[in-house]
């Protein structure tokens, strides 16, 4: 099956929502990257995505706030956090694009334990930071060390069919009890500024299994204020 198309909004709404969250002040730092280094990175039953050929992975940095399960009132402290992730881009035998993570740092240890627990995510703690000052916004990592300043621009009007490549995505591909799964997730449009990236100092990349990439400028960088996402239920894509 063809991929589904690359849309501002979710193609395929959720009739029923497992989890909520706001994702807030969010840097999407973009490097384009040989496929061939990709495919071995993905879990088994899904490929690489490509944009005109290109395979992507992103350096995404933000703020997680006002966490709920099932319809709950927000998780009070622990349902707010900063996490730093390391993400390739995948679609599936459906269709479905979506998201392959690498690397997820996540400033609370229960969260991260629960995600690597019920869905195989990459998640490892470490003590994080998110500092504004106007419109410049640091985000570091202590373990692996992260240090990335973005100095957030004008709003863009009309986002382009690469940017809404790399921000608008509906799913996560993940592998956990010995299946690979399938997330869905829906959100509104992401409100996308440009930015200018003033400092990236990481070894997230590196220790996702990308080396030597943060060596050059990334080919894309962007700011969002954020978005309120909603996942469904975990499906699995193929078989084992």
């Amino acid at each position: 099956m063809d991929p589904e198309a690359v849309t501002a909004r979710t193609p395929r709404p959720l009739t029923r929502a497992m989890l909520a969250q706001s994702w807030r002040d969010a840097a999407f730092l973009h490097w384009e990257i040989d496929p061939e280094a990709v495919g071995p990175l993905l879990p088994p039953g899904v490929t690489v995505d490509l944009f005109g050929g290109v395979a992507h992975v992103g350096l995404i940095a933000f703020r997680m706030v006002r966490t709920r399960l099932f319809g709950s009132p927000p998780v009070p402290w622990l349902g707010t956090f900063c996490e730093t992730n390391v993400r390739l881009y995948s679609v599936d035998a459906h269709g479905r694009r979506a998201v392959v993570f690498r690397w997820m740092a996540a400033e609370r240890l229960l969260p991260a334990l629960i995600g690597r627990a019920a869905l195989g995510l990459p998640y490892r703690w470490s003590r994080m930071t998110l500092d504004r000052d106007g419109k410049r916004f640091t985000y570091t990592c202590a373990t692996p060390a992260s240090r990335v300043l973005v100095e957030a621009g004008a709003p863009i009007e009309r986002p382009s069919p690469l940017e809404l490549y790399l921000t608008s995505r509906w799913g996560l591909h993940t592998r956990a009890f010995g299946r690979t799964l399938h997330l869905a997730n829906e959100h509104e449009p992401w409100p996308l500024h440009t930015a200018e990236l003033l400092h990236c100092d990481d070894r997230l990349l590196a220790a996702a299994g990308i080396p030597g990439i943060v060596d050059r400028p990334p080919d894309s960088v962007l700011y969002s204020p954020g978005v309120h996402a909603r996942f469904g239920p975990a499906r699995t894509p193929l078989h084992p």
